[in-house]
Protein backbone atom coordinates (compact mmCIF):
# COMPACT_ATOMS: atom_id res chain seq x y z
CA UNK A 1 0.00 0.00 0.00
CA UNK A 2 1.42 3.40 -1.08
CA UNK A 3 2.62 6.03 1.61
CA UNK A 4 0.08 9.10 1.82
CA UNK A 5 1.85 12.13 3.14
CA UNK A 6 -0.25 14.76 4.59
CA UNK A 7 -0.49 17.76 6.37
CA UNK A 8 -0.38 18.81 9.59
CA UNK A 9 -2.85 20.49 11.60
CA UNK A 10 -3.88 21.26 15.18
CA UNK A 11 -1.06 18.73 16.68
CA UNK A 12 -2.18 15.84 14.38
CA UNK A 13 -2.35 14.60 11.10
CA UNK A 14 -5.09 16.35 8.46
CA UNK A 15 -5.64 14.81 4.77
CA UNK A 16 -7.63 17.87 3.66
CA UNK A 17 -10.21 17.68 0.53
CA UNK A 18 -7.72 17.44 -2.38
CA UNK A 19 -7.30 14.39 -4.23
CA UNK A 20 -4.55 15.21 -5.57
CA UNK A 21 -0.78 13.91 -5.48
CA UNK A 22 2.36 13.69 -6.31
CA UNK A 23 4.67 10.71 -6.30
CA UNK A 24 7.49 10.71 -3.89
CA UNK A 25 10.45 8.44 -4.85
CA UNK A 26 13.75 7.20 -3.48
CA UNK A 27 16.41 8.64 -5.73
CA UNK A 28 18.52 5.46 -5.18
CA UNK A 29 16.08 3.11 -6.05
CA UNK A 30 13.88 5.08 -8.38
CA UNK A 31 11.25 3.62 -6.99
CA UNK A 32 7.82 5.68 -5.61
CA UNK A 33 7.76 5.06 -2.40
CA UNK A 34 4.44 7.63 -1.23
CA UNK A 35 2.28 9.98 -2.63
CA UNK A 36 2.12 14.05 -1.08
CA UNK A 37 -1.12 15.53 -0.75
CA UNK A 38 -1.28 18.64 -2.79
CA UNK A 39 -3.35 21.34 -0.57
CA UNK A 40 -6.61 22.83 -2.43
CA UNK A 41 -6.98 26.74 -1.35
CA UNK A 42 -9.44 25.70 1.22
CA UNK A 43 -6.91 23.13 2.73
CA UNK A 44 -4.65 26.23 3.00
CA UNK A 45 -6.97 28.13 4.58
CA UNK A 46 -7.74 25.75 6.95
CA UNK A 47 -4.24 25.12 8.14
CA UNK A 48 -3.68 28.78 8.44
CA UNK A 49 -6.44 29.32 10.65
CA UNK A 50 -5.42 26.75 12.79
CA UNK A 51 -2.37 28.60 13.13
CA UNK A 52 -4.51 31.96 13.60
CA UNK A 53 -6.58 30.51 16.76
CA UNK A 54 -2.90 28.97 18.70
CA UNK A 55 -1.20 32.10 17.92
CA UNK A 56 -2.29 34.60 20.81
CA UNK A 57 -1.99 32.17 23.48
CA UNK A 58 1.80 31.37 22.55
CA UNK A 59 2.53 34.83 21.98
CA UNK A 60 1.30 35.70 25.57
CA UNK A 61 3.28 32.44 26.88
CA UNK A 62 6.49 32.95 29.32
CA UNK A 63 9.52 33.73 27.47
CA UNK A 64 10.47 30.92 29.90
CA UNK A 65 7.93 28.24 29.15
CA UNK A 66 8.13 28.86 25.59
CA UNK A 67 12.87 28.33 25.78
CA UNK A 68 11.99 25.24 28.06
CA UNK A 69 9.81 23.61 24.96
CA UNK A 70 12.80 24.24 22.27
CA UNK A 71 15.32 22.80 24.98
CA UNK A 72 12.96 19.94 25.14
CA UNK A 73 12.82 19.75 21.22
CA UNK A 74 16.49 20.23 21.42
CA UNK A 75 17.06 17.00 23.35
CA UNK A 76 14.64 15.01 21.38
CA UNK A 77 16.09 16.02 18.18
CA UNK A 78 19.67 14.83 19.36
CA UNK A 79 18.55 11.61 20.66
CA UNK A 80 16.54 10.28 17.93
CA UNK A 81 18.72 12.30 15.33
CA UNK A 82 19.21 9.17 13.07
CA UNK A 83 15.38 8.13 12.50
CA UNK A 84 15.47 11.98 10.91
CA UNK A 85 18.01 11.30 8.58
CA UNK A 86 16.74 7.92 7.45
CA UNK A 87 14.41 9.46 6.73
CA UNK A 88 16.30 12.25 4.65
CA UNK A 89 18.84 9.91 2.82
CA UNK A 90 15.38 7.70 1.50
CA UNK A 91 13.59 10.46 -0.29
CA UNK A 92 16.52 13.29 -0.72
CA UNK A 93 19.05 10.84 -1.71
CA UNK A 94 22.25 12.15 0.50
CA UNK A 95 24.18 9.42 2.14
CA UNK A 96 23.09 9.42 5.43
CA UNK A 97 26.44 11.02 6.95
CA UNK A 98 25.53 13.75 5.11
CA UNK A 99 21.89 14.13 6.63
CA UNK A 100 22.79 14.05 9.89
CA UNK A 101 25.25 16.53 9.11
CA UNK A 102 22.99 18.89 7.62
CA UNK A 103 20.69 18.02 11.15
CA UNK A 104 23.91 19.05 13.37
CA UNK A 105 24.04 22.67 11.65
CA UNK A 106 20.15 23.35 12.14
CA UNK A 107 20.27 21.58 15.61
CA UNK A 108 22.60 24.94 16.15
CA UNK A 109 19.89 27.03 15.43
CA UNK A 110 17.82 25.59 17.75
CA UNK A 111 20.40 25.92 20.54
CA UNK A 112 20.51 29.57 19.60
CA UNK A 113 17.19 30.02 20.18
CA UNK A 114 17.36 28.75 23.92
CA UNK A 115 18.97 31.76 24.84
CA UNK A 116 16.80 34.23 22.92
CA UNK A 117 15.85 35.86 26.51
CA UNK A 118 18.16 38.04 26.21
CA UNK A 119 17.38 39.16 22.39
CA UNK A 120 13.98 39.76 23.04
CA UNK A 121 15.02 42.28 25.97
CA UNK A 122 13.36 46.30 25.78
CA UNK A 123 15.23 49.09 26.91
CA UNK A 124 14.02 51.82 29.58
CA UNK A 125 14.81 55.03 30.01
CA UNK A 126 13.53 56.78 33.10
CA UNK A 127 12.59 60.60 33.32
CA UNK A 128 13.27 61.30 29.34
CA UNK A 129 11.03 63.89 29.70
CA UNK A 130 9.54 65.30 33.26
CA UNK A 131 8.11 62.70 34.77
CA UNK A 132 7.96 60.62 32.07
CA UNK A 133 9.21 57.31 31.39
CA UNK A 134 10.02 55.58 27.99
CA UNK A 135 10.50 51.82 27.06
CA UNK A 136 10.72 49.40 24.24
CA UNK A 137 9.73 45.86 23.29
CA UNK A 138 9.57 43.01 20.73
CA UNK A 139 6.17 41.53 20.25
CA UNK A 140 5.76 38.14 17.88
CA UNK A 141 4.06 38.53 14.55
CA UNK A 142 1.39 36.09 14.86
CA UNK A 143 1.20 33.38 11.90
CA UNK A 144 4.86 32.95 9.97
CA UNK A 145 5.14 31.07 6.59
CA UNK A 146 7.99 29.14 5.71
CA UNK A 147 8.65 27.90 2.00
CA UNK A 148 11.65 25.47 2.23
CA UNK A 149 13.37 23.82 -0.60
CA UNK A 150 14.01 20.12 -1.72
CA UNK A 151 18.04 20.05 -0.68
CA UNK A 152 17.74 20.70 3.02
CA UNK A 153 14.38 19.43 3.71
CA UNK A 154 15.76 19.25 7.84
CA UNK A 155 18.03 22.19 8.27
CA UNK A 156 16.65 24.84 6.03
CA UNK A 157 13.87 24.54 7.84
CA UNK A 158 15.48 25.22 11.21
CA UNK A 159 16.75 27.98 10.09
CA UNK A 160 13.66 29.80 11.08
CA UNK A 161 11.22 28.23 12.70
CA UNK A 162 12.99 27.78 15.76
CA UNK A 163 13.58 31.51 16.11
CA UNK A 164 9.78 32.45 15.26
CA UNK A 165 8.90 30.11 17.64
CA UNK A 166 10.62 30.98 20.81
CA UNK A 167 9.76 34.87 19.65
CA UNK A 168 6.17 33.82 20.19
CA UNK A 169 4.81 32.74 16.78
CA UNK A 170 2.81 30.35 15.14
CA UNK A 171 4.35 28.69 11.88
CA UNK A 172 2.93 27.08 8.92
CA UNK A 173 5.89 25.46 7.16
CA UNK A 174 5.77 24.47 3.44
CA UNK A 175 8.31 21.87 2.88
CA UNK A 176 9.24 20.72 -1.02
CA UNK A 177 6.93 18.13 -2.30
CA UNK A 178 10.08 16.12 -3.28
CA UNK A 179 11.06 14.89 0.19
CA UNK A 180 8.17 16.07 2.52
CA UNK A 181 7.88 13.31 5.21
CA UNK A 182 10.97 15.17 7.47
CA UNK A 183 8.65 17.86 8.03
CA UNK A 184 5.88 15.53 9.48
CA UNK A 185 9.01 13.74 11.44
CA UNK A 186 9.54 17.01 12.99
CA UNK A 187 5.68 18.56 13.86
CA UNK A 188 5.57 14.91 15.66
CA UNK A 189 8.86 15.97 18.06
CA UNK A 190 7.34 19.49 18.73
CA UNK A 191 4.24 17.71 20.21
CA UNK A 192 6.22 15.08 22.01
CA UNK A 193 8.27 18.43 23.62
CA UNK A 194 5.04 19.57 25.04
CA UNK A 195 4.78 22.42 21.93
CA UNK A 196 0.89 23.41 22.19
CA UNK A 197 -1.25 21.69 19.25
CA UNK A 198 -1.72 24.71 16.39
CA UNK A 199 1.32 26.58 17.02
CA UNK A 200 3.82 24.43 14.33
CA UNK A 201 1.86 23.57 11.23
CA UNK A 202 2.81 21.67 7.76
CA UNK A 203 1.23 22.07 4.30
CA UNK A 204 1.75 20.08 1.60
CA UNK A 205 1.60 21.27 -1.79
CA UNK A 206 2.96 23.29 -4.15
CA UNK A 207 2.13 26.78 -6.38
CA UNK A 208 -1.58 26.51 -4.33
CA UNK A 209 0.01 26.04 -1.35
CA UNK A 210 2.62 28.65 -1.81
CA UNK A 211 0.30 31.37 -3.15
CA UNK A 212 -2.05 30.88 -0.21
CA UNK A 213 0.59 31.84 1.76
CA UNK A 214 2.06 34.51 0.13
CA UNK A 215 -1.49 35.97 -0.21
CA UNK A 216 -3.53 35.57 3.26
CA UNK A 217 -3.54 38.74 4.86
CA UNK A 218 -3.49 36.16 8.64
CA UNK A 219 0.26 35.48 7.60
CA UNK A 220 2.52 38.02 8.57
CA UNK A 221 6.11 37.12 7.47
CA UNK A 222 7.41 34.73 4.57
CA UNK A 223 10.88 32.93 4.60
CA UNK A 224 11.73 31.41 1.73
CA UNK A 225 14.59 29.22 -0.01
CA UNK A 226 14.74 28.10 -3.44
CA UNK A 227 15.70 29.88 -6.43
CA UNK A 228 16.19 33.05 -7.96
CA UNK A 229 13.24 33.29 -10.08
CA UNK A 230 11.07 32.11 -7.49
CA UNK A 231 12.74 34.15 -4.44
CA UNK A 232 11.81 37.08 -6.66
CA UNK A 233 8.32 36.40 -7.44
CA UNK A 234 7.60 34.94 -3.49
CA UNK A 235 9.42 38.75 -2.39
CA UNK A 236 7.43 40.83 -4.89
CA UNK A 237 3.87 38.73 -4.39
CA UNK A 238 4.29 38.80 -0.43
CA UNK A 239 5.40 42.16 -0.28
CA UNK A 240 2.28 43.16 -2.40
CA UNK A 241 0.23 41.78 0.27
CA UNK A 242 1.70 43.89 2.81
CA UNK A 243 4.23 41.05 4.13
CA UNK A 244 8.19 41.25 5.72
CA UNK A 245 9.73 38.69 3.53
CA UNK A 246 12.86 37.27 3.86
CA UNK A 247 13.67 34.92 0.10
CA UNK A 248 16.67 34.18 -0.18
CA UNK A 249 17.85 32.63 -3.65
CA UNK A 250 20.41 31.35 -6.37
CA UNK A 251 23.79 30.92 -6.15
CA UNK A 252 27.19 30.35 -8.10
CA UNK A 253 29.93 30.25 -5.93
CA UNK A 254 34.07 30.63 -6.96
CA UNK A 255 36.47 29.56 -4.99
CA UNK A 256 40.02 31.56 -5.81
CA UNK A 257 43.08 29.63 -5.41
CA UNK A 258 46.28 31.96 -4.90
CA UNK A 259 49.22 30.78 -6.03
CA UNK A 260 50.70 30.66 -2.96
CA UNK A 261 47.93 28.90 -1.40
CA UNK A 262 47.82 25.16 -0.06
CA UNK A 263 47.52 22.97 -3.06
CA UNK A 264 46.61 19.80 -1.31
CA UNK A 265 44.31 21.95 1.12
CA UNK A 266 42.15 23.32 -1.86
CA UNK A 267 42.25 20.55 -3.83
CA UNK A 268 40.49 18.39 -1.04
CA UNK A 269 38.18 21.42 -0.21
CA UNK A 270 37.31 21.92 -3.95
CA UNK A 271 36.26 18.46 -3.92
CA UNK A 272 34.31 18.26 -0.36
CA UNK A 273 32.48 21.36 -1.21
CA UNK A 274 31.82 20.74 -5.58
CA UNK A 275 30.74 17.10 -4.93
CA UNK A 276 29.32 17.08 -1.74
CA UNK A 277 25.27 16.43 -1.33
CA UNK A 278 26.07 15.87 -5.29
CA UNK A 279 26.39 19.30 -5.67
CA UNK A 280 23.08 20.28 -4.44
CA UNK A 281 23.76 23.10 -1.95
CA UNK A 282 22.93 26.93 -2.18
CA UNK A 283 26.70 26.81 -0.70
CA UNK A 284 28.26 24.60 -3.17
CA UNK A 285 31.50 25.57 -5.45
CA UNK A 286 30.73 25.46 -8.88
CA UNK A 287 33.55 27.37 -9.87
CA UNK A 288 37.04 27.27 -9.43
CA UNK A 289 39.24 30.29 -9.80
CA UNK A 290 42.72 29.55 -10.04
CA UNK A 291 45.37 32.04 -10.21
CA UNK A 292 48.49 31.08 -12.93
CA UNK A 293 50.62 29.93 -12.71
CA UNK A 294 49.46 26.62 -10.29
CA UNK A 295 46.51 25.32 -12.74
CA UNK A 296 47.99 22.36 -13.87
CA UNK A 297 49.00 21.42 -10.95
CA UNK A 298 45.60 21.98 -9.15
CA UNK A 299 43.50 20.63 -11.54
CA UNK A 300 45.74 17.17 -11.30
CA UNK A 301 45.19 17.17 -7.71
CA UNK A 302 41.47 17.83 -7.82
CA UNK A 303 41.16 15.04 -10.51
CA UNK A 304 43.11 12.83 -8.23
CA UNK A 305 40.79 13.16 -5.29
CA UNK A 306 37.44 12.72 -7.70
CA UNK A 307 38.58 9.63 -8.77
CA UNK A 308 38.76 7.98 -5.53
CA UNK A 309 34.92 8.69 -4.73
CA UNK A 310 32.63 6.34 -3.75
CA UNK A 311 28.85 6.87 -5.91
CA UNK A 312 26.01 4.61 -4.61
CA UNK A 313 22.90 4.30 -2.15
CA UNK A 314 24.24 5.95 1.00
CA UNK A 315 21.22 4.78 2.88
CA UNK A 316 22.75 3.84 6.43
CA UNK A 317 21.19 0.29 5.79
CA UNK A 318 22.10 -0.56 2.52
CA UNK A 319 25.73 1.03 1.35
CA UNK A 320 27.32 3.06 4.13
CA UNK A 321 30.46 3.13 2.26
CA UNK A 322 29.16 5.67 -0.38
CA UNK A 323 30.35 9.62 -0.56
CA UNK A 324 28.28 11.00 -2.47
CA UNK A 325 24.34 9.43 -3.37
CA UNK A 326 22.18 10.01 -6.35
CA UNK A 327 20.11 13.49 -7.08
CA UNK A 328 17.11 13.82 -6.24
CA UNK A 329 14.93 13.42 -9.16
CA UNK A 330 15.42 12.01 -12.77
CA UNK A 331 13.96 15.24 -14.25
CA UNK A 332 17.32 17.02 -12.38
CA UNK A 333 19.45 14.22 -13.16
CA UNK A 334 18.59 14.49 -16.67
CA UNK A 335 19.16 18.46 -17.04
CA UNK A 336 22.55 18.34 -15.05
CA UNK A 337 23.72 15.44 -17.16
CA UNK A 338 22.23 18.06 -20.30
CA UNK A 339 24.80 20.87 -18.46
CA UNK A 340 27.29 18.29 -18.88
CA UNK A 341 26.91 17.98 -22.65
CA UNK A 342 27.01 21.78 -23.10
CA UNK A 343 30.05 22.35 -21.37
CA UNK A 344 31.68 19.46 -23.62
CA UNK A 345 30.14 20.77 -26.82
CA UNK A 346 31.04 24.47 -25.97
CA UNK A 347 34.57 23.11 -25.81
CA UNK A 348 35.63 23.07 -22.42
CA UNK A 349 38.10 20.66 -21.56
CA UNK A 350 36.27 17.74 -19.97
CA UNK A 351 38.41 15.74 -17.37
CA UNK A 352 36.14 13.52 -15.60
CA UNK A 353 32.34 12.68 -17.20
CA UNK A 354 30.17 11.99 -14.64
CA UNK A 355 27.85 10.57 -16.97
CA UNK A 356 30.37 7.54 -16.87
CA UNK A 357 29.87 6.90 -13.23
CA UNK A 358 29.55 3.01 -11.89
CA UNK A 359 27.49 3.93 -8.58
CA UNK A 360 26.93 0.85 -6.17
CA UNK A 361 23.36 0.91 -6.26
CA UNK A 362 20.44 0.29 -8.34
CA UNK A 363 20.21 0.87 -12.26
CA UNK A 364 16.99 3.01 -12.10
CA UNK A 365 18.78 5.39 -9.37
CA UNK A 366 19.12 8.82 -10.42
CA UNK A 367 22.55 8.39 -10.61
CA UNK A 368 25.46 10.96 -12.05
CA UNK A 369 28.96 11.11 -10.99
CA UNK A 370 31.12 14.11 -10.16
CA UNK A 371 32.04 15.82 -13.21
CA UNK A 372 35.43 18.14 -13.34
CA UNK A 373 36.14 20.63 -16.39
CA UNK A 374 38.93 22.86 -17.10
CA UNK A 375 39.29 25.74 -19.54
CA UNK A 376 35.79 26.62 -18.51
CA UNK A 377 35.36 30.73 -20.10
CA UNK A 378 32.71 33.07 -18.97
CA UNK A 379 30.39 32.88 -21.86
CA UNK A 380 29.93 28.94 -21.54
CA UNK A 381 26.08 28.00 -19.88
CA UNK A 382 28.51 25.42 -17.57
CA UNK A 383 29.55 29.24 -16.26
CA UNK A 384 26.34 31.12 -16.05
CA UNK A 385 24.09 28.66 -15.13
CA UNK A 386 23.43 27.76 -11.63
CA UNK A 387 23.85 24.04 -12.29
CA UNK A 388 22.97 22.75 -9.00
CA UNK A 389 24.59 19.14 -9.37
CA UNK A 390 28.20 17.52 -8.98
CA UNK A 391 29.85 19.93 -11.78
CA UNK A 392 32.83 22.05 -11.12
CA UNK A 393 33.89 24.46 -13.45
CA UNK A 394 38.04 25.60 -13.71
CA UNK A 395 38.54 29.14 -14.77
CA UNK A 396 41.87 30.02 -15.18
CA UNK A 397 42.89 33.69 -14.74
CA UNK A 398 46.08 35.55 -14.29
CA UNK A 399 45.96 37.71 -11.03
CA UNK A 400 44.21 38.32 -7.91
CA UNK A 401 42.54 41.17 -9.79
CA UNK A 402 40.93 39.25 -12.29
CA UNK A 403 39.55 36.25 -10.00
CA UNK A 404 37.94 39.92 -7.78
CA UNK A 405 36.27 41.08 -11.70
CA UNK A 406 34.93 37.37 -11.81
CA UNK A 407 32.95 37.33 -8.65
CA UNK A 408 32.32 40.89 -8.62
CA UNK A 409 30.51 40.74 -12.22
CA UNK A 410 28.55 37.88 -11.08
CA UNK A 411 24.81 37.94 -10.53
CA UNK A 412 24.79 36.36 -7.56
CA UNK A 413 26.46 36.94 -4.22
CA UNK A 414 25.62 34.15 -1.88
CA UNK A 415 29.17 32.77 -0.80
CA UNK A 416 32.77 32.74 -2.08
CA UNK A 417 36.38 31.54 -0.52
CA UNK A 418 39.63 32.08 -1.08
CA UNK A 419 42.95 29.93 -0.48
CA UNK A 420 45.79 32.11 0.55
CA UNK A 421 48.40 32.01 2.97
CA UNK A 422 48.66 35.44 2.65
CA UNK A 423 46.60 37.41 5.10
CA UNK A 424 47.20 40.93 3.70
CA UNK A 425 45.83 39.35 0.64
CA UNK A 426 42.94 37.40 2.41
CA UNK A 427 42.27 40.77 4.26
CA UNK A 428 41.81 42.23 1.25
CA UNK A 429 39.71 39.78 -0.82
CA UNK A 430 36.88 40.51 2.40
CA UNK A 431 36.78 43.87 1.39
CA UNK A 432 36.58 43.58 -2.22
CA UNK A 433 33.92 40.99 -2.89
CA UNK A 434 30.38 41.43 -2.97
CA UNK A 435 29.20 38.69 -1.45
CA UNK A 436 27.69 37.82 1.82
CA UNK A 437 29.21 35.19 3.22
CA UNK A 438 33.21 34.58 2.67
CA UNK A 439 35.45 32.27 3.64
CA UNK A 440 39.38 32.35 4.05
CA UNK A 441 40.45 28.50 3.26
CA UNK A 442 37.05 27.50 4.59
CA UNK A 443 35.33 26.85 1.24
CA UNK A 444 31.71 26.58 2.30
CA UNK A 445 31.20 29.54 4.88
CA UNK A 446 27.83 28.53 6.22
CA UNK A 447 27.82 30.92 9.68
CA UNK A 448 27.52 29.60 13.12
CA UNK A 449 23.46 30.38 14.37
CA UNK A 450 24.84 33.54 16.11
CA UNK A 451 25.67 34.97 12.73
CA UNK A 452 23.29 35.46 10.06
CA UNK A 453 23.01 33.87 6.87
CA UNK A 454 22.38 35.64 3.44
CA UNK A 455 23.72 36.89 -0.11
CA UNK A 456 23.99 39.88 -1.57
CA UNK A 457 22.58 41.06 -4.85
CA UNK A 458 20.61 38.25 -7.15
CA UNK A 459 20.86 35.59 -3.98
CA UNK A 460 18.65 37.70 -1.55
CA UNK A 461 15.35 40.03 -1.85
CA UNK A 462 14.89 41.52 1.44
CA UNK A 463 16.75 43.30 3.89
CA UNK A 464 17.44 40.35 6.40
CA UNK A 465 19.25 37.44 6.63
CA UNK A 466 18.08 33.91 8.62
CA UNK A 467 18.73 33.54 11.78
CA UNK A 468 21.19 35.17 14.19
CA UNK A 469 19.96 38.41 15.52
CA UNK A 470 18.99 39.27 12.35
CA UNK A 471 16.33 36.66 12.32
CA UNK A 472 15.23 37.79 15.96
CA UNK A 473 14.46 41.12 14.95
CA UNK A 474 12.94 39.75 11.67
CA UNK A 475 10.03 37.57 13.74
CA UNK A 476 9.31 39.61 16.01
CA UNK A 477 8.22 43.73 15.94
CA UNK A 478 9.15 46.89 18.09
CA UNK A 479 7.11 48.74 20.39
CA UNK A 480 7.78 51.88 21.95
CA UNK A 481 5.71 53.01 25.19
CA UNK A 482 5.79 56.01 26.83
CA UNK A 483 4.48 56.35 30.06
CA UNK A 484 3.03 59.61 32.75
CA UNK A 485 2.20 57.92 36.04
CA UNK A 486 0.42 60.90 38.22
CA UNK A 487 2.56 61.46 41.61
CA UNK A 488 -0.34 63.08 44.21
CA UNK A 489 2.26 64.41 45.97
CA UNK A 490 3.32 66.26 42.67
CA UNK A 491 0.47 66.85 39.93
CA UNK A 492 1.44 68.55 36.85
CA UNK A 493 -0.55 71.68 36.04
CA UNK A 494 -3.11 71.03 33.49
CA UNK A 495 -4.78 73.31 31.14
CA UNK A 496 -5.04 72.84 27.31
CA UNK A 497 -2.00 72.77 25.43
CA UNK A 498 -2.51 71.98 21.63
CA UNK A 499 0.94 72.71 20.76
CA UNK A 500 3.10 69.57 19.43
CA UNK A 501 3.91 67.97 22.55
CA UNK A 502 8.10 68.97 23.67
CA UNK A 503 10.18 66.81 25.60
CA UNK A 504 11.24 69.27 28.93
Amino acid sequence: MTNVITHWMDGALFSGASTSTADVTNPATGRVTGQVVLATADDAAAVIASAKAASRAWGATSIARRTQIIFAFRELLNARKDELAVLISAEHGKVHSDALGEIARGQEVVEFACGIAHLLKGGHSENASTGVDVHSKRDPLGVVGIISPFNFPAMVPMWFFPVALAAGNAVVLKPSEKDPSASLWIAELWKEAGLPDGVFNVLQGDKVAVDALLQSPDVASISFVGSTPIAQYVYETASKHGKRVQALGGAKNHMVVLPDADLDLAADAAVNAGYGSAGERCMAISVLVAVEPIADELVAKIAERTRTLRIGDGAKARTPEADMGPLVTRAHRDKVAGYVASGAAAGATVVIDGREVEPTGESDGFWLGPTLFDQVTTDMDIYTEEIFGPVLAVVRVKSYDEAVALINANEFGNGTAIFTNDGGAARRFESDVEVGMIGVNVPIPVPVAYYSFGGWKNSLFGDTHAHGVEGVHFFTRGKVVTTRWIDPANRPSGGLELGFPRND
